[in-house]
């Protein structure tokens, strides 16, 4: 699969485009990009929000039980 390289509509080869006239293009293929997202609705993102926050504090509760376990261990051999 190629990627096509997005140019200005008046580039020509060999020719440098005016930075504004490439600026302007990009806002504007920005704008249509986001115009095609579907974005969640707020119950999706509240539901992601918490599985994530869920996942998190599961994983920040397992690591502080295994760091805490090698550092007693740690501790008992060099005791």
């Amino acid at each position: 699969m190629s990627k096509k390289q997005p140019t200005a509509p008046d580039a020509k080869e060999g020719t440098s485009v005016n930075p504004f006239t490439r600026f302007s293009t990009y806002v504007e293929d920005s704008k249509a990009e986001l115009r095609k997202v579907t974005w969640p609705t707020w119950k999706e993102t509240r539901v992601a929000t918490f599985a994530v926050l869920g996942f998190v504090a599961v994983m920040a509760a397992l690591l502080g039980v295994v760091d805490f376990g090698l550092s007693k261990l740690i501790q008992i051999i060099l005791s």
